[in-house]
């Protein structure tokens, strides 16, 4: 498996050194409050390692933004972009392309595959509508499954992501939605599953699975089963806590969906493609979605990419009449020659089972033994390279610990030389799935003398 340890002998761009004055003067950052930024300037980065301007390193166990599956600056992920660029740069929505028609042939094929890794025999998936980003995919499924099924309504779960557009930050389900709200008409919310901090006062997994499947029939009956479009949710929820669901969630929804004729949108941006070692994390359960929302992963953000896995009904139902959307760079060819390499990668360099050998043999042991030795952790949860630890200030109430203290258990990651990704009381683990082994472990090491800092600003 590939993963570059060497760092590149360039010098870097002649920019650097303005790079943090001009970024302060004149670059507006995404959820932030400007006047209380200050950025790292990244120059440089290789497989799982980043640097800074002054030479500083770290082991990035974010991933970025959950989405450098095969890490930084794979050689065969560039070449296949260069090779493109001496190609063809660009090419209009209308046409074909050679790119384009491989990456959705590729990304169909790894839809339409079981949990043991097996073709499934219905051929569920058909077509694939290419977006710029994860948001415009969850978009335009939306738009589909309402076209589809002539509804009007959609729901999704309180603990979710799913965008910064005006839909898509509606779907939400996180406080970020407050400030944009009001949002698209008919948008719903529910409670999804989450044993540790159950919203239906379970006492086990499958308790909690019967009760929150319960609340779901019993939202879609009082919203009109009839008005209901389509149901939205995080295969995995990434962002607010890397909820792994509970035994048969997923099958229930599935069979919910079908008794009342509502559209399955997976929202697999984050969980998709070798994050949870499958290649869509719905894959670890026995139930297909309709259509699948997927970005990130499927080329680790080396160039803009999105969209939508369509299911051959929703497809099939706009054959003779017009969807009423689209995008100029909707399958740009650039972005789908990553997407044809880092399949490529993803098959030939075994990163899914690595993705796996991570979760299986050293990411969940290790997580698991800290919450074992140290009181501020109150949970570790996750599969594949997925994984947060939930800090607490009170593991018998399991009060959430303070942004000041998270702070400053992160702090101390980046100190030692890990970055680590954050959200709310919690650290999530989510490294490149071809991490090797021992750079895992020390990440993993630099974790563990950190949360002492937890530990020790409990009452």
């Amino acid at each position: 498996m590939t993963q570059l340890d060497d760092r590149p002998t360039s010098t870097g761009s002649p920019l650097l050194g303005d790079a943090y004055a001009n970024d302060r003067a004149r670059v507006f950052h995404s959820w932030s409050a400007q006047g209380a930024l200050n950025p790292t300037v990244i120059a440089g980065a290789l497989g799982s390692k980043f640097w800074d301007d002054t030479g500083r390193e770290w082991i990035d166990f974010s991933s970025m933004l959950v989405n450098m599956n095969i890490g930084h600056q794979h050689p065969r992920m560039i070449q296949a972009i260069k090779d493109q660029l001496d190609t063809l740069c660009m090419v209009a929505p209308p046409f074909a392309n050679d790119q384009r028609s491989e990456a959705a042939r590729l990304i169909v094929e790894k839809a339409n595959l079981g949990r043991d890794g097996a073709a499934r025999a219905n051929g569920h998936f058909e077509k694939v509508f290419f977006t710029n980003a994860g948001a415009e995919g969850v978009e335009n499924a939306v738009r589909m499954a309402k076209g589809h099924t002539g509804r009007m309504k959609v729901l999704s779960a309180y603990r979710s992501y799913h965008g910064g557009t005006a839909l898509t930050v509606g779907l939400t389900g996180e406080p970020r939605r407050l400030e944009n709200e009001p949002s698209v008409p008919g948008l719903v919310k529910f409670w999804g599953p989450y044993p540790y901090r159950s919203a239906f006062h379970s006492d086990s997994p499958e308790q909690e699975t019967e009760r929150a499947l319960a609340h779901l029939r019993d939202t879609i009956l009082m919203e009109g089963a009839d008005k209901v479009a389509a149901i939205v949710l995080e295969s995995v929820i990434g962002t607010n806590g890397v909820l792994v669901p509970p035994p048969g969630y997923l099958e229930g929804l599935r069979a919910i969906c079908d008794e009342f004729g509502i559209v399955w949108i997976a929202d697999e941006v984050m969980a998709g493609f070798g994050r949870t070692g499958q290649w869509f994390a719905f894959q670890n359960w026995d139930a297909q979605p309709d259509l699948i929302a997927f970005a990130k992963g499927v080329n680790s953000g080396y160039i803009p990419l999105g969209g939508v896995v369509i299911s051959g009904p929703i497809a099939h139902a706009y054959d003779n009449k017009m969807f009423p959307g689209g995008l100029t760079y909707s399958g740009h060819p650039l972005a789908c020659s990553s997407a044809v390499a880092s399949i490529g990668i993803f098959e030939e360099e075994g990163v899914l089972a690595n993705a796996r050998h991570l979760g299986n043999d050293i990411i969940g042991p290790a997580l698991r033994d800290l919450a074992e030795r140290h009181p501020s952790v109150g949970e570790v949860r996750g599969l594949g390279v997925f994984w947060a630890v939930e800090l607490v200030s009170d593991p018998a109430t399991r009060e959430p610990a303070p942004a000041s203290t998270v702070a400053a258990v992160v702090a101390e990651c980046k100190a030692h030389g890990m970055w680590p990704l954050s959200a709310a009381n919690r650290i999530h683990v989510v490294p490149p799935c071809n991490t090797p082994d021992e750079l895992v472990r020390e990440g993993l090491a630099i974790l563990d003398a950190a949360l002492s800092v937890s530990d020790a600003a409990m009452p």
